[in-house]
């Protein structure tokens, strides 16, 4: 079965290894997968598109 991969920048990267392990991970996959869910979970409760679009701006990833 087809794996999407995600690459990252080597500095970026270093950050997260060390983040996940503070934090006591199993690795930075894990990390890495946990924090993806979490911030999924929080966008999906959005109940209509308006919403999500106002999450998005109060994160600063729209203007």
């Amino acid at each position: 079965m087809f794996q999407p991969t995600i690459k990252f920048e080597k500095d970026f990267w270093a950050r997260i290894e060390r983040v996940a392990a503070a934090a006591g991970y199993s690795s930075p996959r894990e990390f890495v997968l946990h924090v993806l869910e979490k911030e999924l979970a929080r966008l999906e409760d959005a109940g209509s598109k308006e919403e999500l679009i106002e999450k998005l701006k109060g994160l600063g990833y729209l203007e």
